[in-house]
Parts: C-alpha cells; sequence; structure tokens
C-alpha cells in the first residue's frame, strides 16, 4: 500500500512540475522575439521586404504569432517556408522547411 502511494505521490509531483514549466517554455519561446509593443514593430511590408532581402521569394503572407512575425515563403530552392522572424530588427528566429 506504502508502494503505491509513494508512486502516486511521486508521478503526480513529475505531471505537477511539467505543467509548471510548461508555460515559462512558452514565455521563453516568446522572449527569443520581443518584449516591445506592437507600435514599435516594423510593417508588415518591412517584414516582407526583409524576408525577401534574407534570400526567401514569393511572400504569400505576413502574420502575427504571439511576439514574432510568421512568413510564409519560398526559399531560394522553392520548398514553402514559414519563416519567424523578429519584429524590431527583421531578424529570423527560426524556419521550418516543406517540400
Amino acid at each position: 500500500m506504502f508502494k503505491t502511494a509513494l508512486a502516486g505521490a511521486l508521478t503526480l509531483a513529475a505531471l505537477s512540475s511539467l505543467a509548471l514549466s510548461s508555460p515559462a517554455l512558452a514565455d521563453d519561446d516568446n522572449a527569443a522575439c520581443t518584449k516591445e509593443p506592437k507600435a514599435k514593430w516594423m510593417t508588415t511590408e518591412a517584414i516582407s521586404a526583409k524576408a525577401v532581402a534574407a534570400g526567401y521569394k514569393d511572400v504569400k503572407k505576413v502574420k502575427v504569432e504571439g511576439t514574432c512575425y510568421e512568413v510564409y515563403a519560398k526559399t531560394a530552392k522553392n520548398e514553402r517556408a514559414e519563416v519567424v522572424m523578429n519584429p524590431m530588427t527583421g531578424d529570423v528566429v527560426k524556419v521550418e522547411t516543406s517540400e
């Protein structure tokens, strides 16, 4: 009985710590872009131009995702790209590609 209760308590403690750490991880992802208010961000047109300057083409869409811009475009190899960009600097933070 004691082993079962101990195992249950340890499982609960592990799940609780995981749940508590998840919001912090989300904040870290968002912090990778900016904490500045949207009023100070580059325009979507300027971000689109930065994406083109970084080698992306056929920019289809620019949208706000958290504290970043997400740019949907094509790579030089004509792959679809989802490019996460810093809205203050236009720096590329992350890229996901697919054919």
